[in-house]
Formats: structure tokens, sequence, C-alpha cells
């Protein structure tokens, strides 16, 4: 069974700073709505687990809401969980130093 994931950056309603990540297993429909990557982290390695930890994709969006900066803020925030991960591990994530 192949995991794929679909996760959609949202504002909140009525706020122009404050964002969410809504976090949709395709395979059964569950959603889950994470306030930070922290807390993302966490529902994605739990959502992984039905699946032995393999997730074949994670497909990315936003709402056409979602400014610019919400994004850039995002994307920060990521590469700086990814380079605490690879730190704890001791090797890449991604590219061919990681397989």
């Amino acid at each position: 069974m192949s995991a794929v994931f679909e996760s959609t950056i949202k504002m909140v309603e009525n706020s122009r700073e404050d964002w969410f990540i809504e976090l949709k297993d395709t395979q059964n429909g569950d959603i889950v709505i994470c306030k930070d990557l922290q807390e993302y982290s966490k529902q994605i390695e739990e959502l992984g687990k039905k699946y032995n930890g393999i997730i074949d994709e994670v497909i990315w969006g936003k709402d056409i809401n979602v400014h610019p900066v919400i994004i850039d803020t995002v994307r920060f925030e990521m590469s700086k969980l990814q380079r605490e991960l690879e730190d704890e591990m001791g090797k890449p994530l991604i590219g061919e130093e990681a397989r």
C-alpha cells in the first residue's frame, strides 16, 4: 500500500499572520491540523506508522490567500528542522548520501 500525504498551508481565519498545515492521508481521507512544524513532524510520523514508516510522497500546496512571506517562513523552519534531524541522525535526510 502506498502512503501519499497532502500537506496544505492555510491561514487561520481572519488572520494575516497565523497559519497552520492541514495534513491529509490520501488513502483513507484522515485529516490532521498542525499548528506548527514540530506538530507536523510528529503527526506525519504517526500517520506514517500505518504504512510501516514508508511514505512514498508528500504533495505540498497552499491556499490562495497565503502570502509569500508565510511560505518563506515555513521553508525556513523546515530547513532548520531538517538540519536538527540530520545532526541527530548523523547523516543527510535527502540526496545520495542519505541512502
